[in-house]
C-alpha cells in the first residue's frame, strides 16, 4: 500500500481472498473517497481530489439523502494487482440495490441498473441471482476506479436506504471459478426453496382435504389452518431469495413474513394446547398477544430485542406445556411433541450457526430444511396416528357391540313371544285410541270454531248495538210525531199533519234501513256459525275483509274495555267478486285479524310510550290471483318458530289462551281453495300474513 498526496493506491494480493470463497472483497479498506452530487468529470483518471473525503460505501446513511429521499454520490478507489494476478482473468461483482455506473481510468465499463445520467429513467439494480461480470485488469499497474452511485430511501419502515444492508458487500473482485460456484449456489438455492415450498404446499392441501372429509375432528381443521400459515411463512421468507424480486416486493415479503410467522407461532401453540387437552388461560392469551405484537413491532423497528422476546415467549410456552404435560401424553400426542422439539432444536441450531459460522452456508440450508419440514411432517404423523387411534376405537366399539348383540340375542328370542302378545294387546288399544283421537280432534276443531264464534259474537253485539240504537231513537221520535199529528188533525191543521206524516215516513225509512243493517249482521253471524257446506259462491272479498276487521276489533273491545288500536284498510275496488266459500274465508280472516290484535295488544303492554298499535288489511289484484295482506306492528314471530306456526296444536300464546288450531285450519282452508298462505316477520317490528286466492 502506498500513499499519494490526495489518493491511496491499494495493492491487491491473494492474502485478501476470503477463505473457501474465490472472492476479493474491497469494501472494508480505508482507501475509499467520497463526494456528494454528480459530475461526469469525476470519473477522470487524474482527477483533483480536493473536496473529497474518506468514506466507505457501508457508511452511507439515509440522512445524506435530499428531501425527496434521493442519494446521489461518487466513490473513487485506486487499486494495483500484484504479480500473483498475472494472466488471471478477474471479474467484478456488485451487490447493491442502488444503481451504479462503473468507470475504470475515466472510461465507462458497466451500468448496474440505471442512474439516470444517460437520460433514461432511474432503475434500481437487483443483486439477487446476478453473476460476476468480466473485467480486464493487468497486474502491477494502477487503476482509478470510479462509481457513480444513486439510491433512494425506502418507503417501508424503518426507512433506511434501499441498499443499507447490502453495501458492506458492495464491491468485490472474483476469481474465474466464482462463476461456476455462483451457478451452483443459485441452483442449490432454487432446489432447496422449491423443496420447502412443495413439501409445505402438498401437506397443506392434504390437511385441508382431510379436514373437509372429517369435519367432526376440529383439530384437523386447526392443523390445516396452521399449515396454511406455515406454508405462507416459508414462501415469504427471503433468506433464500426469489429470482427477479424487486426491492418493494422484498420489503412487502418481509412485512408479510413477520406477521405470518407470528400468526403461525400462535396457531402452533393453540394447536399444542388443544392436542394436550390444556386450557387456554388468560396468561396464555396475554403471551399469544405479546407474540403477535412483537411481530408487528419488528416491521417498524430493527431492534433485535423484539425477535429475541418473541422467540423467548414461544420457546418458554412450548417448554412449560411440554414439562407439565409430559406424564399424561399418549399416542398421537407424542408425534406433535417430537415435532415441536425438533423445530426448537433446528431453530436454535440455525441461530447459533448463522451467528458463529455465517460462511457455513450448506449447513445453514440443511438446518433451514429441518426447521421448515419438521413441523409439517410432525403434523402429518399426528394426523396418521390420530386416524389409527380413531379406527382402533371404532373397532373396539364394534367388537363390544357384537358381544352385546350376542348376549342379547337369546334374551330377544325369549322376549319375542311376550312382545307379540304385547303388540296384539297394544294394537287393540291403539285402535281404540285412534277412534278416541279422531273424536277428540273433531271436538277440538269444533271448539276452535266455537271459540271463533264467541269472539265474533262479541264483536257482532257491539256492531249491532249501533243500528238498534238508531231504530229505538227513530221509533221514539216517530211516536211523538204521531201524537203531534193527531193534535194537529184535531185542531183542523191538515197541512201541518201532512208535514208531520212526511217526517214520520222519513223516520220509518231510517228504521227500515238500520233494521236491514242489523239483519245483515245477524245473517253474517249465522253464516259463520253454520257448518260450511263447501259450496263456493261469488263473494265481495273487500266487503268480507272490511266486515271481519270491524267485528274482530269490537270483539276485542268487548273482552277488554281498555283495548284500543288503530285499524286501516286498503282495498282494491277493481277486484270485484270472486268464487269462494265465504264462511271458510271469513274464519281465515277472523283468525288472522284476531292474532294481529292480540300481537299489538301484547306489545302495547310493554313500557314504550311512543308505540301506537295498528292493524291493517289490504287487497289487490295480482295477475290471475287476489292477494290479501293482514299486517300488524306488534312484536313479530321469532324466526326459530316461523316454520312451525301452521302446524296443528302449535301456538306461541301462553297456556290456556290458544288451541294452536286457528292457523292450521286457516292453512287447510286456503289450500282447499287452491291458494297459498305465507307469513313474513321482523322480530320486534311486526308480522304480515299474505293470502293468494285464485281470481275465478
Amino acid at each position: 500500500m502506498s500513499l499519494a498526496a490526495q489518493d491511496t493506491v491499494i495493492t491487491v494480493t491473494e492474502s485478501m481472498k476470503l477463505k473457501d470463497v474465490p472472492v476479493l472483497p474491497l469494501n472494508d479498506i480505508n482507501a475509499w473517497f467520497f463526494k456528494m452530487g454528480n459530475d461526469a468529470t469525476w470519473a477522470s483518471k487524474d482527477l483533483d481530489m480536493t473536496g473529497w473525503r474518506r468514506l466507505k460505501p457501508a457508511e452511507l446513511t439515509e440522512k445524506m439523502a435530499d428531501k425527496n429521499g434521493r442519494l446521489e454520490c461518487w466513490f473513487r478507489i485506486k487499486i494495483r494487482l500484484d504479480s500473483s494476478f498475472r494472466n488471471v482473468p478477474l471479474s467484478l461483482l456488485i451487490f447493491s440495490w442502488a444503481a451504479t455506473d462503473f468507470y475504470v481510468d475515466g472510461k465507462l465499463i458497466y451500468h448496474f441498473g440505471n442512474t439516470g445520467a444517460n437520460g433514461e429513467p432511474f432503475r434500481e439494480f437487483s443483486p439477487y441471482y446476478n453473476f460476476p461480470v468480466p473485467i480486464r485488469l493487468e497486474s502491477e499497474r494502477d487503476y482509478a476506479m470510479a462509481f457513480h452511485f444513486v439510491d433512494f430511501v425506502s418507503p417501508f419502515p424503518p426507512h433506511r436506504l434501499k441498499s443499507a444492508y447490502s453495501l458492506k458487500y458492495y464491491f468485490a473482485l472474483t476469481y474465474p471459478e466464482a462463476i461456476s460456484q455462483y451457478s451452483g449456489y443459485h441452483l442449490r438455492n432454487h432446489f432447496y426453496r422449491t423443496m420447502w415450498l412443495w413439501i409445505s404446499v402438498v401437506l397443506t392441501l392434504l390437511f385441508w382435504l382431510l379436514a373437509f372429509q372429517n369435519r367432526s375432528e376440529k383439530n384437523i381443521l386447526l392443523i390445516a389452518v396452521t399449515s396454511t400459515f406455515f406454508s405462507l411463512t416459508v414462501y415469504t421468507d427471503q433468506y433464500v431469495p426469489t429470482p427477479g424480486l424487486s426491492y418493494s416486493m422484498r420489503s412487502m415479503f418481509y412485512i408479510a413474513w413477520s406477521i405470518l410467522a407470528s400468526v403461525a407461532s400462535v396457531l402452533m401453540i393453540v394447536l399444542l394446547l388443544r392436542v394436550f387437552n390444556r386450557k387456554n388461560t388468560l396468561l396464555v392469551k396475554a403471551v399469544l398477544a405479546g407474540i403477535l405484537l412483537c411481530g408487528v413491532i419488528r416491521i417498524f423497528s430493527e431492534n433485535v430485542m423484539t425477535l429475541i422476546v418473541q422467540l423467548a415467549c414461544v420457546i418458554l410456552t412450548y417448554a412449560y406445556y411440554i414439562v407439565t404435560s409430559w406424564k399424561s401424553l399418549k399416542g398421537a400426542q407424542w408425534s406433535l411433541l417430537v415435532g415441536v422439539l425438533l423445530s426448537m432444536f433446528f431453530g436454535l441450531s440455525l441461530a447459533i450457526t448463522a451467528d458463529v459460522f455465517p460462511s457455513a452456508y450448506s449447513l445453514i440450508l440443511i438446518l433451514y430444511t429441518g426447521l421448515f419440514i419438521s413441523t409439517p411432517l410432525s403434523l402429518l404423523v399426528y394426523v396418521a396416528m390420530r386416524f389409527k387411534e380413531i379406527i382402533s376405537e371404532v373397532r373396539n366399539n364394534a367388537e363390544q357391540v357384537v358381544q352385546l348383540s350376542e348376549e342379547k340375542k337369546e334374551a330377544a328370542i325369549q322376549q319375542q313371544k311376550l312382545l307379540e302378545e304385547e303388540v296384539a294387546r297394544q294394537t287393540v288399544e291403539l285402535r281404540n285410541s285412534l277412534e278416541n283421537l279422531k273424536a277428540t280432534q273433531s271436538q277440538l276443531v269444533q271448539s276452535e270454531k266455537m271459540a271463533s264464534l264467541g269472539e265474533l259474537t262479541a264483536g257482532i253485539a257491539h256492531e249491532i248495538q249501533n243500528p238498534l240504537n238508531f231504530v229505538n231513537n227513530f221509533s221514539e221520535v216517530s211516536n211523538e210525531l204521531v201524537d203531534e199529528m193527531k193534535s194537529e188533525l184535531a185542531m183542523g191543521n191538515r197541512q201541518s199533519a201532512i208535514d208531520i206524516a212526511g217526517d214520520v215516513k222519513q223516520n220509518l225509512e231510517k228504521i227500515l234501513h238500520h233494521g236491514k243493517r242489523a239483519d245483515a249482521i245477524v245473517k253474517g253471524m249465522l253464516q259463520h256459525s253454520r257448518t260450511s257446506s263447501g259450496q263456493k259462491e261469488l263473494t265481495d272479498i273487500n266487503a268480507l275483509a272490511d266486515e271481519y276487521l270491524r267485528l274482530a276489533y269490537h270483539g276485542f273491545r268487548a273482552k277488554d274495555k281498555s283495548f284500543n288500536a288503530k285499524f286501516e284498510t286498503d282495498l282494491d275496488k277493481t277486484i270485484g267478486k270472486i268464487n269462494v266459500v265465504p264462511q271458510d274465508i271469513g274464519r281465515v280472516l277472523l283468525n288472522l285479524i284476531n292474532n294481529a290484535f292480540y300481537a299489538v295488544d301484547e306489545k302495547k303492554r310493554q313500557p314504550d310510550g311512543s308505540y301506537e298499535p295498528c292493524v291493517s288489511i289490504s287487497t289487490r289484484k295480482v295477475g290471475n290471483h287476489v292477494e290479501l295482506r293482514v299486517t300488524d306492528n306488534g312484536n313479530g314471530i321469532p324466526q326459530k318458530v316461523l316454520d312451525k306456526i301452521f302446524q296443528p296444536f302449535f301456538t306461541t300464546k301462553p297456556t290456556g289462551q290458544g288451541t294452536g288450531l286457528g292457523l292450521s285450519l286457516s292453512y287447510d282452508i286456503v289450500k282447499a281453495h287452491g291458494g297459498e298462505i305465507n307469513a313474513n316477520t321482523k322480530e320486534g317490528k311486526g308480522s304480515e300474513f299474505i293470502i293468494h286466492l285464485p281470481n275465478s
